[in-house]
């Protein structure tokens, strides 16, 4: 689906395929290094391969259980966001949620975009109905935007994140629930 973004560049959303794998890897290593918001480092993004983005997309392609959305602006990625059924069958109604999106495009309604096909994806999966997700507890924009989404924070693991300059962070899990009881 496309739409047009506040700069007026068309922003289209689609589901990622393996010729993505360049462009992808390229992005991953832009967006880590724009923020601590990530789990990532800079020296792990560093030692990533384009066959293992190939890999890690064709991970999500084989299995209609999982999405990877990738939001383009033009030919180049600007944001992405992952959603992973639990494998273990007790655990196969909930489903892990993670999104990013590049500084530069921040503020132009690209992370409600992806998060609300990202829902409709979800209520439409016939075995999900809960999305869970963890934030960084310093990242305010994207608790707003999870909370307008109607996202609960359920935890807090205090100190759960060690940035790679020795500082802590809180670790929130928020969930929202995708069909009725």
């Amino acid at each position: 689906m496309q739409h047009f973004l506040p700069n007026g560049q068309i922003l289209e959303l689609r589901q990622a395929v393996p010729d993505d794998a360049p462009v992808l890897l390229s992005y991953f290593r832009q967006l880590i290094s724009e923020t601590d918001f990530l789990l990532y480092t800079r020296e792990e993004a560093a030692s990533w391969r384009v066959e293992d983005e190939r890999d890690f997309i064709l991970s999500f392609s084989r299995d209609a259980k999982d999405l990877l959305l990738l939001a383009f602006a033009g030919k180049h990625p600007i944001g992405t966001l992952s959603i992973r059924q639990n494998t273990f069958s007790k655990e196969a109604h909930l489903c892990n949620l993670g999104i990013g999106v590049l500084h530069s495009y921040w503020n132009m309604g690209i992370g409600r975009r992806m998060m609300t096909a990202a829902t409709r994806w979800a209520e439409q999966h016939p075995q999900l109905e809960i999305i869970q997700l963890s934030v960084l507890a310093n990242n305010e924009r994207a608790i707003q935007l999870y909370r307008n989404f109607g996202f609960m924070e359920y935890g807090r693991m205090p100190k759960g994140v060690r940035q790679p300059d020795g500082t802590y962070v809180d670790n929130i899990l928020m969930s929202k629930r995708v069909k009725p009881l």
